[in-house]
């Protein structure tokens, strides 16, 4: 009979044998924590290798991501299309093992991580989905949505401070299908924790409202089953599960040091360690018995069909809730949400109204939403501000979880981590709210998002120095360009109604990728458009003024600033100047059109003048060396908003003195050009 502490041992030895290969990698945490890897994947975790979307799975997160070889090592083993070829390739360039899990990449990995605790995070929001979809879409005699999430930590996630925003709110949610187990091994890569990480943590959470399972000998198996089977009857409280763990487990030079974390083993201490671990066998072989012991394809295929034979029941009883769960479930939304939308952005042109985008997003929200039943909403304890909330909205509360809408408390970079957990998940199109100034604190996890493809929108308020008096430590002045710089996030930054109307429906339609919507407070004045204008603001940018000229200068503009480009083309024509205004909403998506209409909107010859109150990098790129950009080149100051327009000058008088001052320029060199070719000749 195979023993549990062989199973595990296959853990340990490919992992060590992979890192080796590599030479680069962690072997310590996964020779810890393969006993307690070993039976939640055997005894406990409902999935399907063959099938590994199967949407009523246990979700498992590797929160400590650089253990990354014990998930490939489980994958493998348990029947992933996962080879051993594929094990030998770890950390290679396009191999399906990179150095920390990337979901899309590596069948079977639920989330990318690695930077740590925002692991534990997306577990939150997994574990949220997870209840919300069950007290949404289960009736009586069927429950069609009942699965765990299941997340791995080290002591490195509980020192994040994100790893504490999303366990404080997932205890005070009594997310009970959330269980957490702690490798608790004392050591991170300074060495032992004690001089840097000396809390305590069972008392930490169990004051976070969780279920807390003391002093685990984590390479116990019977131990640790015994404390997930506790863990799984707390039904009202996520569960902790403290599990002390030796890194480097078997590894007897090394283990239990800091020495074993980061760095290979080495062929001598591993061939010790195949003694120490009584594990004969040559390097990436698993004996056919153990592989057989392992291989969970033929319980997860009976789990999954039994799992279908409930759904045909269900659908035959609840033929519209379930329609509406699989469209959820599959990302999709209402055949008719694009004509509605598109009708909705017209009735906004139409109406031309004078309102903050913020409150413009609020009314779009207001139509969408009851359309989406996958929409959920949030904010970071800034609702009234951020208008992130629409009419018939429920909240979410430990007493209501059948909600669309979640107060996350003053807690930024944990709502967007839990926003990934939630689109990860799938069944929702999360959105969360703050200030554009505090998307700082959400970043790490905006761009984790944005690295995943993922559907996930931010409502980024207060856009600008045009907030005033609450003064610079409230004032964005180089987010919207730090937001443009990630690859993959769509920003937008709206100059009226009938542009965020716009917004909005691009970042519910967009399948793959973050979207930020950049909103003032301030009330914006609406843009006078044709219905071809109109359809061309889903191109990014367009001319909104003088499509029909030979323009000497382009003004480019987004936001509020575009009100004042508008202005300041009026005083330049006045004064005899050809000028058009281009609202440029969307950079990214602009740059994606083709070169004719890119041409067409900014012609080549003409002076491109970029406005936008903020730091000015990243639009030289747009204007070109001989053009202009009218920004910011420090912080902002505490005063009213007219105020500030006038201080740092963005007026339409003193943008013109700068547009006449590099034109007259220009027209003395083109003279004086003309005049040598004249002497030439």
């Amino acid at each position: 009979m195979i023993s549990r502490k062989h199973l595990a041992n296959a853990i340990r030895a490919l992992s060590m044998d992979a890192v080796q290969l590599a030479n680069s990698g962690h072997p310590g945490a996964p020779l810890g924590m393969a006993d307690m890897a070993e039976v939640l994947w055997n005894d406990f975790l409902k999935h399907n290798p063959a099938d590994p979307t199967w949407w009523d799975r246990d979700r498992f997160v590797l929160s400590n991501g650089h253990a990354s070889m014990l998930l490939y090592a489980c994958l493998h083993l348990s029947g992933y299309d996962l080879t051993l070829d594929d094990l030998k390739q770890f950390r290679k360039l396009h191999s399906k093992t990179p150095g920390h899990p990337e979901r899309g990449l590596t069948p079977g990995v639920e989330t990318t991580t690695g930077p740590l605790g925002q692991g534990l995070a997306n577990a939150v929001g997994m574990a949220l989905a997870e209840q919300v979809l069950s007290a949404r879409y289960n009736c009586p005699g069927h429950r069609i949505v009942d699965h765990r999430t299941y997340a791995l930590c080290g002591d490195g996630c509980l020192m994040e401070g994100v790893s504490q925003e999303a366990c404080s709110l997932a205890g005070t949610l009594g997310l009970g299908k959330l269980t957490v187990l702690w490798d608790d091994n004392g050591i991170s890569i300074d060495g032992h924790v004690g001089n840097w990480f000396a809390e305590d943590v069972p008392t930490r959470f169990e004051a976070c409202g969780w279920h807390v399972v003391r002093n685990v000998d984590g390479h116990n198996a019977d131990a640790v089953a015994a404390a997930l089977h506790e863990a799984a009857s707390i039904e009202a409280k996520p569960s902790l599960i403290c599990c002390r763990t030796v890194i480097g487990y078997g590894a007897p030079n090394v283990c239990g040091s800091h020495d074993c974390h980061g760095a290979p083993l080495g062929c001598v201490e591993i061939d010790l360690a195949r003694v120490e671990l009584d594990w004969p066998h040559p390097p990436f072989f698993i004996p056919e018995d153990v592989a057989r012991k392992w291989n969970a394809r033929e319980r997860g295929q009976a789990a999954q069909h039994a799992w279908k034979q409930s759904f045909v029941a269900y659908e035959a009883e609840y033929p519209d809730l379930a329609e509406e769960f699989r469209m959820v479930m599959q990302g999709d939304l209402p055949k008719s949400f694009e004509t509605q939308a598109d009708r909705f952005i017209n009735a906004q042109q139409a109406e031309a109204q004078n309102v903050a985008t913020r409150k413009a997003s609020q009314n779009a929200l207001n139509v969408f939403a009851p359309l989406i039943p996958s929409m959920f909403g949030g904010s970071a304890d800034l609702t009234s501000s951020n208008l992130t909330n629409w009419k018939g909205c429920t909240r979410l509360s430990p007493g209501t979880l059948d909600g669309n809408y979640l107060s996350y408390g003053v807690r930024e970079f944990g709502m967007a981590a839990i926003m990934n957990g939630l689109a990860l998940h799938g069944g929702f199109i999360p959105f969360g709210g703050t200030f554009l100034v505090f998307s700082d604190y959400a970043r790490n996890a905006m761009r984790m998002a944005a690295l995943m493809e993922l559907r996930t929108i931010y409502v980024l308020t207060h856009d600008s120095i045009g907030v005033g008096e609450d003064g610079p430590t409230h004032q964005p002045v180089e987010h919207v360009a730090s937001l443009r710089l990630i690859p993959g996030m769509s920003v937008w930054r709206p100059c009226d109604a009938t542009e965020t109307a716009v917004a909005w429906k691009h970042a519910l339609t967009r399948t793959k990728g973050p979207t930020s919507l950049i909103l003032s407070r301030q009330n914006l004045k609406p843009q006078k458009r044709t219905l071809s204008q109109t359809n061309n603001i889903e191109r990014g940018g367009y001319i909104l003024r003088g499509e029909a000229n030979n323009p000497e200068v382009v003004l480019i503009a987004t936001g509020s600033e575009v009100q004042l480009a508008i202005d300041t083309a009026d005083l330049l024509e006045s004064l005899g100047r050809r000028a058009r205004v281009v609202s440029m909403p969307c950079i990214s998506l602009f740059e994606m059109q083709d070169p004719l209409y890119r041409s067409t909107v900014l012609p080549e010859l003409s002076l491109r003048v970029a406005v936008e109150a903020g730091v000015m990098d990243g639009w030289w790129q747009i204007v070109g060396r001989d053009g202009l950009v009218c920004g910011m080149t420090g912080f902002g100051e505490s005063g009213s908003g007219e105020a500030l327009w006038r201080y740092f000058g963005f007026t339409p008088q003193a943008l013109t003195s700068k547009i006449l001052e590099l034109l007259l320029r220009q027209d003395k060199i083109r003279n004086r050009l003309a005049q040598m070719l004249v002497c030439k000749g």
